[in-house]
């Protein structure tokens, strides 16, 4: 499966790096930062299995005339308690962006939405930690606060979740 990535900024891995040792107590920490924007799935879209094509179908929504370089900003640590994929809890670093979201949904116009997580229930986050104790999770998230990060996003990546990698970058415009 693919899914559409912002790069998120060197920044965050610092600040996960802090909050390391309040993340060893969840089952697995993130080492690898990532926010999706949106995921391909091929039961919704038989395009999604094949890179090319989905680059093709991508290329003419990113140039949409209101599509450009995204303002993005960590807003806080929060958390999931019972996620609807996954092992629960899951911490992570709070995004804030109109433009994300309204990406978000043309895309999904466009390909279709993953239940439960995209759609009305897509949360722009990234993942810190994820497993263990819902009571260590809303404790760490009271009482930690994260500085705002803002970033601007001005390109996107397909993530190869077969081959563990990028497989494409696609400027914003």
């Amino acid at each position: 499966m693919f899914s559409l990535n912002v790069p998120v900024p060197g920044r965050i891995a610092r600040v996960a790096g802090d909050l390391h040792p309040e993340l060893t107590r969840f089952e697995r920490i993130r080492d690898r930062h990532t926010l999706v924007v949106k995921r391909f799935d091929t039961g919704l879209d038989p395009d999604a299995h094949s890179l090319p094509r989905l680059r093709e179908r991508l290329r003419p929504l990113l140039r949409d005339a209101a599509s450009g370089p995204i303002d993005l900003r960590i807003s806080g640590l929060d958390c999931f308690a019972d996620p609807p994929r996954g092992t629960g809890p899951v911490v992570y670093l709070a995004v804030e962006s109109p433009g994300l979201h309204a990406l978000h949904r043309r895309l999904c116009e466009a390909f279709g939405t993953v239940e439960e997580i995209e759609g009305d229930d897509y949360v722009p986050h990234v993942t810190l930690a994820r497993g263990g104790s819902v009571e260590d999770a809303r404790d760490l998230v009271r009482r930690r606060e994260i500085d705002p990060i803002a970033w601007t996003a001005d390109e996107l990546r397909i993530w190869d979740s077969r081959h563990r990698e990028d497989a494409a970058r696609l400027p914003l415009r």
